[in-house]
């Protein structure tokens, strides 16, 4: 009998062994596949962040060790530039009408395409979403052409349909940069608002449309008291995602106006960059930083607070229906 037990607890043990082994193998083998994807993030991604706030206390160029340490200067300095504030400014306009014109048009859009007496869905679909896919750089200096110039196709076109009566330098006049990068910045990502929409559409029940149109709801009616309540917590957070990415829009502008004419367009990372690598004088790095720092904690509350909303409005939602 003692044999007997000693030889089945061998090979429980033997098993448990031979169990942990493997467990510990496809661990392994997992951390193998992640390591080059994992070394790149914190190369790329956690290694700059962490340094950016390393350099905003040193007023450094770029070049050579950190020595000439500052304190709080560089952060004083950002605080009290009036040219970060406009900047600033330019994003938060930039970001309050892109999201406040693209997303309803975006879900206006959507139920349309959503329709089954719809034809032709799969294409308007592609064309709509193929601004997003194309590069904003490319955009950027496509659009210059055309709005840049007195003889670009802008003027072209609007004269020779009657609507201008001489060419207007739309990209070069302090009023109508800031209307000209938002028009094209709600054009370029408007496929994306699109998809969302899209996808929150569809994922709601049919059986709530289907007992209202029994009912006797009209369309308006069904748009009004199941389709919106329902698409609030989707709604929130295409928001959250519109407004955080509109607070960054460097290619866009660095390739269409570069901030200006005098900083009309400048947003916060345009102003980041010409500080940190325009070559205009001497880089200041530390400077750059800093303005990075101040730009990303308000981004941070701002997402914050919509964040709250998303979750506020959700939950109400949920404990509506």
């Amino acid at each position: 009998m003692d044999t007997a037990a000693h030889t089945r607890q061998g090979v429980r043990t033997e098993r448990k062994r031979a169990s942990v082994h493997n467990r510990t193998r496809k661990v392994l083998w997992c951390w193998l596949f992640i390591a080059p994807q994992l070394i790149l993030f914190l190369l790329f991604t956690v290694y700059p962040i962490v340094m950016s706030y390393v350099y905003a206390f040193f007023d450094w160029s770029g070049y050579g060790p950190l020595q000439n340490f500052i304190g709080w200067r560089n952060f004083k300095e950002t605080m009290t530039d009036p040219l970060f504030w406009n900047a600033f400014r330019n994003s938060l306009v930039f970001m309050a009408w892109l999201v406040g014109i693209q997303v309803p048009l975006a879900l206006l859009l959507a139920l349309l395409l959503n329709s089954s007496r719809m034809r032709g869905k799969v294409l308007y679909r592609t064309v709509y979403f193929l601004p997003v896919v194309t590069t904003t750089a490319v955009v950027g200096l496509v659009m210059r052409f055309i709005f840049g110039a007195y003889k670009g196709l802008a003027n072209e076109v609007l004269m020779r349909i009657g609507l201008l009566d001489k060419p207007v330098d739309w990209l070069g006049s302090a009023d109508t940069a800031m209307l000209i990068v938002i028009l094209v910045g709600i054009w370029k990502s408007f496929g994306m608002k699109l998809i969302y929409w899209l996808a929150g559409i569809q994922s709601l029940p049919r059986e709530l449309f289907e007992a209202a149109r029994i009912d006797g709801a009209s369309a308006l009616q069904l748009f009004r008291y199941i389709t919106v309540p329902l698409l609030i917590p989707v709604g929130s957070v295409i928001i959250l995602v519109s407004a955080v990415n509109a607070l960054h829009v460097f290619d866009l502008v660095k390739a269409m106006t570069e901030g200006g004419p005098a900083f009309k367009t400048d947003m916060v990372d345009v102003y980041i960059y010409r500080y940190a690598f325009s070559g205009q004088g001497e880089a200041r790095v530390g400077f750059a930083s800093a303005a990075g720092v101040v730009y990303g904690i308000a981004v941070m509350f701002i997402s914050l607070l919509l964040g709250a909303l998303v979750k506020l409005s959700g939950g109400r939602t949920n404990s509506g229906l």
